[in-house]
């Protein structure tokens, strides 16, 4: 198996996935300086995308169906991990959550961004053998068992943001399974009644009220929300968007976010920076190299040679649509600010490293798809 993995190393990897994922975060870093000049966010994003990108080739180099064989190990470290932040003293707290765990080098590190490889392998193990039928309920049940453990710690912390992107990795993964159609109308409706049946139960019953409620509102009522209040976050990054118009709005200096008019600029917001530094022209060049990167992973898992390597990648094709999808909407003013940061783009080791180590995997499984 080495010999012929030897003869395809060069070949068969993907280097345009690695080259467009490491051009995402150069560009992310600039934008970063944009956002936050006299700060050294993005310095430090390139020391991690350095760190991110030799974890990225250990893992493409090692065999996936291995790592997915020590999927119940790595799960219940992911599970102690989550554990261990929620001990005060021991897990950093910042803006009322608990959610990173200070290191003494590295710094911050966030094991909720972490905990998602171990959950999606744990779930192609499962999921991945051998199908002649549909979706059990058995199945199902499993599944969301393997997935409710971390979210509950998750919650704990609390991090709604971070806890709704776990969702769309065993959605994919139970669609890839031949879940049955009843199953997904069900869910379907649910989400669609239950919607507007949860924010009026939750707003007569109180568990919906403060900032919550009110960011909620924001989106409802855009027109009427206190642009100084619970609104301003939305309110200031449409701002930020509109000053870039279509090439981009020059002079730095002066900008929204450089003024600290625009609340964290270098993470949840990041996108507004990048529409008003590069306009929409910008944007949709960005937009266009996260299209072109997930059609290379989607290729890769039609190519590969097992289920498991197939759900492995489209789960993480799942979660990062869905974190794409999210920040890009909180930006435009469209969905509430829940704090999920854009793949590759917004500041932070964890996430940087967290989406090059799910990259290695989909590059393992590439350079393995001759390999019995």
């Amino acid at each position: 198996m080495v010999a012929v993995l030897q003869k395809r190393t060069i070949r068969d990897f993907d280097w345009i996935i690695a080259v467009l994922a490491i051009a995402i975060v150069g560009f992310g870093a600039w934008q970063i300086r944009n956002a936050q000049p006299t700060e050294t966010y993005w310095q430090k994003q390139l020391i991690g995308l350095g760190i991110a990108f030799v974890a990225m080739l250990v893992i493409a180099f090692t065999d996936y169906r291995r790592l997915v064989e020590l999927a119940p190990f790595l799960y219940v470290f992911g599970l102690l991990l989550l554990v261990i932040v929620l001990i005060p003293h021991v897990g950093m707290k910042i803006n009322g959550q608990r959610c990173w765990i200070k290191l003494p080098i590295a710094g911050q590190f966030q094991p909720s961004e972490f905990v998602k490889i171990p959950v999606v392998l744990m779930l192609a193990r499962y999921f991945g053998k051998h199908r002649s039928g549909g979706l059990t309920t058995k199945e199902f049940m499993v599944g969301c068992a393997i997935l409710a453990l971390p979210i509950g710690l998750i919650l704990l912390e609390p991090d709604v943001g971070q806890a709704i992107t776990y969702f769309p990795l065993l959605a994919v993964i139970l669609f890839l399974s031949s879940v049955r159609m009843w199953m997904v109308v069900a869910v379907l409706v649910a989400c669609i009644a239950g919607a507007p049946l949860a924010y009026t139960v939750g707003v007569k019953t109180g568990l919906l009220r403060g900032y919550k409620l009110e960011r909620i509102n924001v989106i409802l009522d855009p027109e009427n929300a206190d642009k100084r209040g619970f609104g301003y976050h939305t309110w200031q990054s449409i701002v930020t968007v509109g000053e870039g118009g279509l090439t981009g709005a020059h002079g730095s200096e002066f900008s929204q976010s450089s003024l600290k008019f625009l609340p964290e600029p270098h993470t949840d917001f990041i996108f507004a920076v990048t529409a008003e530094t590069t306009g929409f022209v910008g944007c949709l060049l960005l937009l266009a190299s996260y299209g072109l990167l997930l059609t290379r992973l989607i290729n890769n898992a039609r190519r590969s040679r097992d289920r498991m390597g197939m759900l492995v990648i489209m789960a993480i094709v799942g979660g990062l649509i869905f974190q794409i999808f999210i920040n890009v909407g909180m930006a435009l003013g469209m969905l509430p600010v829940i704090g999920v940061p854009l793949p590759l783009m917004s500041a932070g080791l964890s996430s940087v490293l967290a989406t090059f180590i799910a990259i290695g995997f989909a590059i393992s499984v590439q350079l393995r798809r001759f390999v019995n």
